[in-house]
């Protein structure tokens, strides 16, 4: 095992002290060179009794001043692994923290702190190079630490340099999520990833359907235009001598036609267009059998139109028509929506096949 190339500079008199006692001595030479698994055995063995708490200390204490701070790492790490306490190893990152060169306690740190330990080793160290030093050489120890992170930082950015952007997704920027996604995941992840594509498309089809285009929206304005004329035409103008409510009958016809027509403009669903193919046939209806419903309110009420009775029922005729040539446009558009929907998922069955 290598030990440690420069001088050790104590500033604890037990370590000065160490080797004029024989058990202190035998600890030193027993840590000296042996391997650190042999090590971290004997430590553990003298931590079991307490009466050898003193040569416990003085073995950590060894190993923090005469072997390499990269042994008193790898000692650091067995002696810390759980079920042991963080703290088995701070004798030892104490003596290296406080009696080494600079150089080596910046070295010492910067092990303890890239190692896969305790974060209290670290702390431990910075403790005491903070407690045992001048503020001379903490000045110089921060000077020494900076450096280190800084050139740790452009090491690990020349490792991973940064890819172009987009530079893998450039297979795929015809559509192809097969040549895309392997260069994004991992070959088993990007299987799940493709799989989840395809698992979600025709959901995503069938929940947002395609706008309807414009012939199919046409229908249902010109629908909408005929029912205004309707309702323009059988509005009644004058009273002529009816009655109130008989003027209200006619008024309301044509209002009912307006509000359908308004309806319709603004929300052109199946429900409206079925309503809008109703209301102007039940006008149409009443207007071509009038005298065999021997009503004198409905005969009167007819009267009061703008139009003369045939053209209004003409007009109620075309209305009615137009309506139920949107509905069965409307009807007839919807088809394809579903079979777009259905086309996708069949694809990615086979394909999950």
């Amino acid at each position: 095992m290598s030990t440690r190339s420069s001088s050790p500079q104590p500033n604890d008199p037990s370590i000065t002290t160490a080797h004029d006692d024989p058990v202190s001595a035998l600890v030193h030479a027993a840590v000296a060179d042996r391997p650190l698994e042999e090590v971290a055995r004997l430590i553990t063995l003298l931590e079991e009794s307490p009466q050898y708490a003193q040569a416990t200390v003085d073995a950590l204490r060894a190993v923090g001043t005469d072997r390499s701070v990269e042994d008193v790492t790898r000692l650091a790490a067995l002696l810390t692994r759980p079920p042991r306490d963080a703290d088995s190893a701070d004798e030892a990152i104490r003596a290296a923290a406080g009696s080494r060169p600079v150089e080596e306690v910046t070295r010492l740190m910067a092990l303890l702190h890239q190692s896969p330990m305790e974060p209290h080793c670290g702390q431990e160290a910075a403790r005491a190079a903070a407690t045992a030093r001048p503020v001379e050489e903490l000045v110089e120890l921060i000077g020494r630490l900076s450096e280190e992170r800084e050139a740790q930082a452009t090491r690990l950015a020349a490792q991973t340099p940064p890819r172009p952007f987009g530079e893998e997704l450039l297979p795929g920027a015809l559509g192809h999520e097969e040549s895309v996604l392997p260069a994004v995941f991992p070959p088993p992840e990007a299987e799940a990833a493709l799989a989840a594509v395809d698992a979600r498309t025709p959901r995503r089809l069938a929940r947002t359907p395609a706008r309807p285009a414009a012939r199919v929206q046409w229908p249902g304005l010109v629908a909408a235009a005929a029912l205004l004329a309707c309702a323009l035409l059988w509005f009644p103008v004058h009273r002529d001598g009816a009655s109130l409510r008989t003027y209200g009958f006619a008024l309301g016809l044509s209002a009912l036609c307006a509000v359908v027509s308004v309806l319709l403009t603004l929300r052109p669903g199946l429900p409206v267009l079925a309503v809008a193919v109703v209301v102007p046939a039940l006008l149409a209806a009443a207007q071509l059998y009038e005298g065999r419903f021997h009503s004198a309110r409905l005969s009167r009420a007819l009267d009061l139109t703008l139009a003369p009775n045939w053209i209004a029922g003409l007009a109620a005729v075309c209305a009615s028509l137009a309506a139920l040539t949107a509905l069965l446009v409307r009807l007839a558009s919807q088809v394809p929506m579903v079979n777009a929907a259905a086309r996708p998922l069949v694809g990615a069955r086979r394909r999950a096949d």
